[in-house]
């Protein structure tokens, strides 16, 4: 039984849906594409995002990708996975039939058909009719053909005077263009303190307001290297010149680009506007810019630095049924750099009361609702160190001599079980924070040049950098100790 069909780009952005049973919030959608980024980004073969079909936070994922899209399906019981997944490649070739070429643009012209051919085909999430010749003797409307040989015209040049991603007409009193260079680092520490997991999920992020129909150039690092189907090309330019009211350059770093180390990128995407084949020659890339906000370049890499937050806690088992914390925090970046928003969520065991805390920065809050201690620091300058000391109460507590005995405690904290005691839940320390003027990979941008041949306007191009906390920033804790 399906609960709702989505139509998604090569962005993981909704393009169209059709919500059959409304039982899942919309919000389910947005987790796709971290999902399937992630398991790209991961070193585990066997990883739950690596099939067709899995399961998260209790919604049922089912997809499959043609072209420059994906079809994906919803469903919150248990579904015949294999019936869905011949539905969903029915659908593809239904579509087929009617737009000759199943791509982002034909769903884009033809979504009006698009959605009475769900409404035949699936009704209340139960599959119906996939034939095409049945569908055709009920679905009679006029469809946009795509011409294959335009498309692939349209993605690969940047002039001419068709572009789809922006309309003409575009006027704007002050010319600006912002470029956000947003990474996100997802690390996963063991109890014995090795990294085992460290890598970069990072974005460029364009946000347009540039009359008429400019040409952009923007030029990235003279070291990048692309793994492209398992190739790294290698590339060294010398930087451009910048300085005129075109062109923006960050000189983030006071090394010399010699000495700077190689950015090794893998899975590189681009919005549609970019061109590539400068790109491939010197890293700078020429577009013609949508309205508005959008994504100009996501990549990810595997991080070869120390995780920039460091916490270790230690934890103890006092008699009288208290158990006690001490937490360090360490900021393992340069101390020119600044972490902001800094929240570390301890987990605790359950029925803990009268919680006392000892920190010198910050503030230290026991959150019941989620049996965490919380500990939020507003601002932490690189190479600094603090630590918070949190004493709680307990029901009537005593290690059995299993628990004294194990020493894998891998990703667990201690948990009153109802025998009085102490037994194990996995639930690592988590760490959420922001570094902004910063791009941990290295990434810079070394200049950016706005030119719109006809309107000739003076433009004023931004560029900002920011580095954060991933959807899975943790430590596991190490195994308490009893005294």
């Amino acid at each position: 039984m399906v609960s709702a069909i989505y139509i998604l780009d090569s962005q993981y952005q909704t393009l169209l849906f059709r919500d059959y049973r409304g039982d899942i919030p919309r919000s389910a959608i947005e987790e796709f594409g971290p999902l399937i980024m992630r398991h790209e980004c991961g070193d585990d073969i066997d990883s739950p995002f690596s099939k067709p079909c899995f399961t998260y936070q209790g919604v049922n994922y089912l997809y499959v990708q043609h072209n420059n899209i994906y079809l994906v399906v919803l469903s919150v019981v248990n579904t015949n996975a294999l019936q869905v997944l011949f539905f969903l490649n029915e659908i593809v070739k239904v579509f087929t039939e009617y737009f000759t070429t199943l791509a982002e643009e034909s769903v884009r012209d033809n979504f009006v058909v698009i959605y009475e051919l769900l409404d035949e085909m699936m009704d209340f999430g139960h599959p119906q009719t996939t034939d095409y010749k049945v569908l055709q003797e009920y679905i009679t409307q006029d469809t946009y053909q795509l011409d294959i040989s335009t498309l692939e015209k349209t993605n690969s040049s940047l002039t001419g005077d068709k572009v789809s991603w922006r309309p003409h007409g575009i006027f704007y009193k002050k010319n600006e263009m912002f470029l956000d260079i947003i990474e996100s680092i997802n690390v996963l520490i063991g109890t014995d303190g090795h990294i085992l997991q460290n890598n970069i999920y990072g974005k460029v992020v364009g946000n347009c307001y540039l009359s008429g129909m400019p040409e952009l150039k923007l030029g990235l690092s003279d070291k990048l290297l692309v793994n492209s189907s398992g190739n790294i090309k290698p590339i060294n330019v010398s930087p451009t010149e910048s300085g005129s009211a075109d062109t923006m350059s960050t000189p983030n770093t006071n090394a010399p680009v010699s000495k700077r180390k190689p950015i090794e990128m893998e899975d590189v995407k681009f919005h549609p506007c970019v061109g590539l084949d400068q790109f491939n020659d010197d890293r700078s890339i020429s577009f013609i810019p949508p309205d508005g906000k959008f994504d100009l370049m996501t990549y990810r890499l595997k991080n070869k630095s120390k995780p920039l937050v460091w916490v270790n806690c230690d934890v103890e088992v006092k008699p009288r049924s208290r158990i006690l914390y001490k937490v360090t925090v360490k900021s393992q970046f340069k101390k020119r750099s600044t972490a902001t928003f800094i929240t570390i969520f301890i987990p605790v065991p359950q029925d803990c009361d009268s919680p006392k805390f000892k920190t010198s920065i910050g503030t230290v809050v026991y959150a019941p609702e989620t049996n965490c201690i919380v500990w939020k620091i507003k601002q932490f300058s690189g190479g600094k160190e603090f630590t918070m000391q949190a004493q709680l109460q307990l029901s009537s507590v005593t290690l059995n001599a299993q628990d004294e005995n194990n020493t894998d405690g891998i990703g667990e904290e201690t948990a009153i079980m109802s025998n009085g005691k102490v037994g194990r839940a996995h639930r690592p320390i988590s760490v959420s924070f922001e570094i902004p003027y910063l791009a941990t990979s290295g990434l810079q941008v070394r200049y950016l040049k706005i030119n719109e041949p006809d309107l000739k306007y003076p433009s004023l191009p931004w560029v900002r950098y920011l580095t954060k906390s991933g959807d899975e920033y943790s430590i596991r804790m190490k195994k308490p100790l009893s005294s």
